[in-house]
């Protein structure tokens, strides 16, 4: 139980600390912590590096006190600067009509986004690009509902990408907890790839159930 309750506690502040590139933003992520920080959750969430904003933040949406589609601004992670920067997102009418073409041209596949990130607009923000352009698309409700499918695809490689990764390394007791804090989005974007997907996805299910079987013998072989 103990080893589950950490599980999810560093999911939980995993999708804190990340909220700014997750679908859905707040009220996704709050609908989370509502469902899943039980009082094991909490108590392992307290002894994480910045647990007790998140467990603070919990404790506001539980009362009423934040609503289910915000949070108290004292309590943003890194101190409110994601926020700060997307505030102040501003783009040239040139920018401007170079990502509008970016966005219209985008196809949901690797070579759409390698396109994409080719754009002058989208290389001045670096590692941030995806945030900032939404927060740019603000006012725009279209180009924004299409970013989203930009976001999910940029996600749904990245979860190819480190699935691979995981199940060609040495099994390891950190890599199974990884993986299962992150199974939910694993059985999300994974089968997006298809049969390939799917196969990867059963691939990891195997993974964690390899390392669980061999900390079964390990603890019979002691005993």
């Amino acid at each position: 139980m103990k080893a589950k309750s950490s599980i999810i506690a560093q999911k939980l502040l995993n999708l804190y600390r990340q909220e700014h590139v997750i679908y859905g933003g707040w009220p996704a992520v709050n609908e989370v912590f509502l469902n899943e920080a039980t009082p094991d959750v909490l108590k392992e969430l307290r002894d994480l590096p910045t647990g007790k904003f998140l467990v603070k933040h919990i404790e506001n949406l539980r009362s009423g006190k934040t609503p289910i589609d915000s949070i108290e601004r004292d309590l943003l992670p890194y101190g409110g600067m994601m926020a700060e920067s997307e505030v102040n997102v501003q783009l040239t009418a040139q920018e401007w009509q170079e990502l509008e073409s970016g966005i219209a041209d985008f196809t949901p596949d690797e070579t759409g986004l390698n396109n994409l990130q080719q754009l002058s607009v989208i290389r001045k923000f670096g590692d941030q690009w995806l945030v900032a352009i939404r927060a740019a698309l603000t006012t725009k409700p279209e180009l924004l509902k299409k970013w989203d499918i930009v976001s999910q695809t940029h996600q749904a490689y990245y979860l190819w990408n480190s699935a691979n990764d995981i199940i060609n390394q040495p099994l390891s007791e950190r890599a199974r907890a990884q993986v299962q804090a992150d199974m939910p989005e694993y059985e999300t974007y994974l089968p997006m790839f298809g049969d390939a997907g799917t196969e990867l996805l059963e691939k990891l299910r195997s993974f964690i159930t390899t390392m669980k079987s061999d900390e079964t013998e390990n603890t019979e072989e002691t005993i």
